[in-house]
């Protein structure tokens, strides 16, 4: 499966990584690499219990640009 991810920096110059078709599924880093990383295992382990819940694996997500 492909997702589609945001990566941003918070104030304390961590990492924070999303994947917004899987409500809750974050994770962080030091840098952008450990982020996405640790992102990865986060995905793979909110599908399980997703799955094992018999939960929708993935929600409906969009992704516009809103000029303002």
């Amino acid at each position: 499966m492909k997702f589609t991810v945001t990566l941003d920096r918070d104030e304390d110059g961590i990492w924070i990584a999303e994947c917004p078709a899987i409500p809750g599924c974050v994770s962080q880093g030091t840098t952008k690499d450990e982020a996405v990383k640790n992102l990865d295992e986060a995905i793979r382990a909110c599908l399980e219990v997703r799955a094992e819940r018999g939960m929708p694996l993935t929600i409906e997500t969009r992704q516009l640009e809103i000029s303002v």
